[in-house]
């Protein structure tokens, strides 16, 4: 099932997927609460009262922070130091994050709060799911956090009524956003500020969402390849199953099956079958390239579906029998999922640059054989001469983010925090990159596309026919020059939502 076909997710009963997690977070799935989720709120609301009330020393509940984390802070301060948590952490700066990101975010505090292990009120987050399902999005600078706290401190602002949000379209100050939705600004109680805004869960939203896309655009490379393979009249005698048994790769052996299938019954291939004794590296690589990346991003999606279904915050609030503990730790760390989105980032490169080449193949003329920039009429019109630009130069992109973030720090809170996981910055870096090599295969995508239509009448698989079909639904043939923008954004968008692997997988059953 994909994504944008699931309108709503119930937390409680079973582990979050992801496919489900992008289904609130971008398709504005509604998030429902069973009846065991709120049962669990509400036993640990009631522990961590307890502590408060017996003035345990607990980090973050009856102290301080930093040089003062052992000062005890009296109960009736309880309150005041949670909003002061939230007002002192809103630091972060820059361009707001993208509404997607924000309400990923706000799933995820939903997710890892309502494991009964944090003391977070159950009014606190019914406010939080009333607002994700009215689809209030608060104003999240984006740039500035090593890890998390200060973007999770902007959207913690406006529960309390402050901060500021967007409702429709309009940015409004936070307490005019929750009258118009009719809610009301709630009171933190003890814990409560802290573990709004700390823990793994904007890491891990991020990483859920590159996680997602980064598939999504593994399988893609494969449908985009398998047409492009075609388009330069390669031979399939390169996806031959025994080569690639002696390889012991599974994935490499998958990508070689899934071209076999996009390229079967395809009079193009059949015909240049023996065109070539052995084709260029772009074309003849792909099943040990697109396999090679492909095993980091399998792996990257069991480490965040196991973060997806964790606890990341401290300290932890353990229910024992009559009684309970609070345990302090560093759960909070987010290199599990800083190293996987560092690995997402350098794989989608790697698919970026074969992509890229085989693009730049069919667009000159001294490698296609077709006509030059695949315009109709070289010389007067320019063809796709300039989208192969962009190509190379998202492709460079790439080349450029795909130096570790997690592999960096600076030490914080006066040296308490003496290394971080700089995990913000990777995930943020995996979601774009995600973004960039969709662009770049809807232009391998309108490429393939246009070489079909100069090759007529020999003819792709039906397969690669219906890919076409469903980019000529967006994009008709170039006949002559026009405004390109228009045409790689609508394909991107159908490599975004899954559409282009419906198209195949409609025909093909699951691809591997």
């Amino acid at each position: 099932m994909f994504a944008n076909e699931i309108s709503s997710v119930a937390l409680g009963e079973k582990p979050v997927t992801i496919t489900e997690f992008v289904a609130v977070a971008r398709y504005h799935a509604r998030v429902e609460f069973t009846e065991s989720y709120v049962d669990r709120v509400r036993a640990s609301r009631a522990l961590i009262e307890r502590f408060l009330a017996e003035n345990r020393l607990i980090y973050g509940v009856t102290t301080g922070f930093g040089d003062n984390f052992t000062e005890v802070i009296a109960p009736e301060d309880a309150a005041e130091l949670q909003a002061n948590i939230v007002r002192s952490h809103a630091v972060s700066v820059g361009e707001p994050l993208p509404g997607e990101v924000v309400r990923a975010i706000w799933l995820m505090e939903l997710i890892g709060l309502g494991k009964g292990y944090s003391g977070t009120g159950p009014e606190t987050l019914e406010l939080i799911r009333t607002l994700l399902n009215a689809d209030v999005l608060p104003y999240v600078p984006g740039e500035g956090s090593v890890g998390y706290l200060g973007p999770e401190a902007h959207m913690a602002l406006l529960l309390i009524g402050e901060g500021r949000a967007w409702l429709d379209g309009e940015l409004l100050d936070g307490a005019e956003v929750l009258r118009r939705v009719g809610a009301r600004p709630i009171r933190f109680g003890c814990k409560e500020g802290l573990s709004l805004t700390n823990g793994t869960h904007s890491v891990t939203a991020i990483g859920v969402l590159a996680a997602h896309d980064a598939n999504l655009a593994g399988q893609t490379a494969d449908i985009a390849a398998g047409l492009s393979l075609q388009a330069l009249k390669g031979t399939v005698r390169a996806l031959d199953p025994r080569l690639h048994a002696v390889k012991r790769h599974p994935e490499q052996a998958g990508v070689a099956a899934n071209l076999r299938r996009i390229t079967e019954n395809s009079p193009l291939s059949e015909e240049f079958l023996d065109y070539r004794l052995q084709d260029t590296y772009s074309l003849r690589g792909i099943p040990q390239m697109h396999g090679g990346a492909k095993r980091a991003l399998h792996q990257a999606w069991t480490v965040v579906e196991e973060e997806l279904d964790s606890v990341g915050d401290n300290p932890i609030i353990v229910p024992e029998d009559g009684d309970g503990i609070a345990l302090m730790g560093a759960n909070f760390d987010s290199t599990y999922v800083g190293i996987q989105s560092d690995a997402m980032t350098n794989a989608l490169t790697v698919l970026a640059k074969i992509a890229e080449r085989r693009t730049d193949r069919m667009v000159n003329s001294n490698f296609s054989e077709l006509p030059a920039f695949l315009a109709p009429d070289p010389g007067l019109h320019n063809g796709f001469m300039i989208a192969q630009y962009t190509s190379a130069a998202l492709s460079m992109e790439l080349q450029g983010m795909a130096s570790p973030a997690s592999a960096r720090t600076v030490p914080t809170s006066a040296n308490q925090e003496d290394p971080v996981s700089n995990a913000y910055s990777a995930a943020l870096s995996a979601y774009r990159a995600a973004g960039k090599l969709g662009y770049i295969l809807a232009i391998e995508l309108l490429c393939a596309a246009q070489a079909f239509d100069l090759l007529a009448p020999r003819r792709p698989s039906p397969v690669s026919e219906a890919v076409k079909e469903l980019i000529r639904s967006a994009a008709p043939e170039v006949t002559g020059d026009r405004v390109f923008h228009g045409d790689i954004e609508a394909i991107r968008e159908f490599v975004r939502h899954g559409e282009v692997l419906r198209t195949v997988e409609a025909r093909t059953g699951p691809l591997e």
